[in-house]
């Protein structure tokens, strides 16, 4: 399956499993999704349970969250994550703490699936990876499937979780990553790092679309004779410290990859921990790959903003330069 193919499997295979799961977002009905993640769901099961919302992203999770404390599951679609900041009053103060601010009473077991990152040209305020705004969201969890086979997993452990999730996709591996994905349901551990590719001599640690760009860019160093450790942290709210830390002692050299910001992106906290629990074991500068701090471009200047793979082995040189 693609990545498409692998949500649309786990939403439906949940659906028929659940009656409690219903599916709610901007065109994922009749129009079956932006990227057709919902397509034939609504034939299948009917407009109660796949429900058309108006373009008010507040509303969609507004709504969400009182059908949530009403007993059912639902999976809310942003169509676009950086959509998400016109609903960050509903995500943050009212989801993430419905459990902490009810005192136990009520819990907002609700999925808030949207794409984010580049690669497919979207216009402006589409692409943004603002990921990382919700990570000081306590009592959401965020996390960002990179392949099919985690993507199916990750998003059947989502709606069966008691809490809210954050489900973030990438639009570049909808249809161009593809796996193996089995037909029964199955679940991933969201907090728990993959180590997608073993080496000896720098550590890359990625997630989302950024893996896939981490293991490109390992098998052009690899034909120099450098051997890469490549890590998918898969989640940032829990986020594995102990996975991440055994693969920055494994090198001692370290980069990460993601298409954030610079400033105050996500790999600036994976950095200050390895920083602090690896310290000893470094031996080089840990080095950052990332988007510029900079709106994000029109479509045509696109690949000249998110990383590439040139900037990867850049990046990975530099820490191999220090002796």
């Amino acid at each position: 399956m693609n990545m498409l193919e692998a949500i649309r499997d786990a939403l439906g295979s949940e659906m028929a499993a659940d009656d409690r799961v219903i599916l709610l977002g901007q065109d994922i009905g009749k129009f079956g999704g932006i990227f057709r993640a919902t397509d034939g769901l609504l034939a299948k099961f009917g407009g109660k349970r796949v429900i058309d919302m108006p373009l008010a992203e507040a509303a969609i999770i507004g709504s969400a969250l009182g059908l949530a404390l009403s007993g059912l599951r639902p999976v809310a679609e942003i169509q676009f994550l950086g959509f998400a900041q016109q609903a960050f009053h509903q995500i943050v103060p009212q989801v993430a703490r419905m459990r902490y601010r009810s005192q136990g009473r009520f819990a907002a077991s609700l999925v808030i699936r949207a794409p984010f990152g580049g690669g497919v040209r979207t216009p402006e305020l589409h692409s943004d990876a603002i990921e990382c705004q919700f990570a000081q969201a306590h009592g959401l969890k965020v996390i960002a499937p990179s392949n099919p086979y985690d993507a199916k997993g990750m998003l059947l452990a989502a709606i069966r979780d008691p809490d809210p999730v954050l489900f973030c996709e990438p639009p570049h591996g909808y249809r161009f990553i593809k796996g193996e994905v089995p037909s029964s349901a199955y679940t991933v551990d969201v907090g728990k790092a993959n180590v997608v590719r073993e080496g000896s001599d720098v550590t890359l640690i990625a997630w989302s679309a950024a893996v896939d760009l981490a293991l490109r860019s390992a098998e052009v160093l690899l034909a120099d004779g450098i051997s890469a450790h490549v890590v998918d942290i898969r989640s940032l709210l829990p986020l594995d410290i102990e996975g991440i830390v055994a693969a920055a002692e494994k090198t001692g050299r370290c980069v990460i990859i993601h298409e954030a910001s610079l400033t105050a992106g996500f790999g600036a906290e994976i950095a200050a921990t390895i920083s602090r629990d690896a310290f000893y074991s470094l031996q080089a500068p840990i080095e950052r790959v990332t988007a510029p701090d900079a709106p994000y471009p029109l479509a045509a200047a696109e690949q000249m903003f998110i990383p590439g793979i040139e900037r990867v082995i850049a990046a990975a040189r530099r820490t191999l330069e220090v002796q």
